[in-house]
């Protein structure tokens, strides 16, 4: 029979949403029950955690969520839980190094959290836009098993003095009560710097709230700011982020990889030549290969035959066309 202790671990795990530690506490009492002789019973305890964690990777339903918002918090936030993992990302490898690492302190965040010491926990994202800052946040959600929480800044930014601070700091206590992975994408928008001269007051009181919010968080989530703005943000801010990770618009050589996995599986002619690809897609964003590839392989699907490199150089001309000229690309 569970004891009061792993009775008390079970449902903290389940209202903080770590999955991981439900599944492990839910192993023990299963184990406990066969020690006691209920083999019947641990093995279907056994059965159903299997089956739980079986959904979790793969396609079909989705898994009943551990955590959700809900009240007033559930218009700030959205919820997701990403499937994807580091793996998937094509990054600087200095990039991968600096997220492996919190990646890592968080799988052990127990052991750290026993020696009196912080995990990594505080990350500003900052590059171009489609350099993979929003993919990132997903990854790691993805890596630790946990939800994503994205903040809705439509919701959050009001025109009304003090709501803003109001509702981060209903955002602050999810993060508090709820072990996630937070996004503020966008985080310009309540970070700007407090001395910019179209300041009329409020932006100095919410840059103020998330200072001091952010310095008293002593929850084991992962709060992640995405700017493409770096040189506006307010200078207090910076300290406040255990790292600051940095993306750049990819090398012909980070090109050429992002290709090749967006290809994988399609119908690739065997002639094509990936460095004069990869030479001509120089300046291209992640985002902007995903989109030249996926029209130049829409082509190829429609015409029948398999993808060529001449289709793949027609889509990226086209696309820095585009952004040449400001125009939305042509829909193929």
């Amino acid at each position: 029979m569970a004891s009061a202790d792993q009775i008390k671990a079970l449902l903290k795990a389940y209202s903080q949403g770590d999955e991981a530690q439900f599944y492990s506490v839910a192993m023990q009492i299963a184990a406990a029950e066969a020690r006691g002789g209920h083999g019947k019973l641990a093995e279907e305890l056994r059965e159903l955690i299997d089956k739980s964690r079986s959904r979790l990777p793969g396609p079909g339903p989705s898994p009943i969520p551990l955590a959700k918002p809900r009240g007033e918090i559930a218009d700030l936030l959205t919820i997701s839980y990403p499937r994807i993992r580091m793996q998937d990302l094509v990054l600087a490898s200095k990039t991968k190094d600096i997220l492996a690492r919190v990646i890592r302190e968080h799988k052990i965040i127990r052991e750290i959290r026993a020696h009196g010491l912080v995990p990594r926990k505080k990350l500003l994202l900052v590059g171009p836009p489609g350099t993979g800052k929003t993919m990132t946040a997903s990854a790691i959600a993805g890596e630790l098993s946990l939800p994503l929480f994205v903040v809705r800044l439509d919701r959050l930014i009001t025109r009304f003095m003090g709501e803003t601070s109001a509702k981060l700091r209903l955002i602050f206590d999810a993060i508090a009560q709820t072990r996630a992975v937070y996004l503020f994408d966008e985080f310009d928008s309540i970070g700007s710097a407090r001395a910019l001269e179209n300041d009329v007051g409020e932006i100095r009181r919410v840059v103020n709230s998330f200072l001091q919010m952010v310095e008293q968080d002593a929850s084991d989530s992962i709060i992640i700011a995405a700017t493409n703005h770096p040189t506006i943000l307010d200078s207090a801010l910076f300290r406040r982020f255990d790292d600051i990770v940095k993306y750049n618009l990819p090398t012909t050589r980070e090109i050429e990889v992002a290709l090749k996995a967006k290809l994988a599986g399609a119908r690739v002619s065997n002639k094509i030549n990936w460095a004069k690809l990869s030479a001509a897609a120089k300046g291209l964003s992640y985002a902007d290969l995903t989109r030249a590839t996926g029209d130049a392989l829409k082509h190829a699907l429609i015409e029948g035959r398999p993808l060529s490199g001449a289709d793949l150089l027609s889509s990226i001309a086209e696309r820095k066309e585009a952004l040449t000229h400001g125009r939305p690309q042509r829909q193929s």
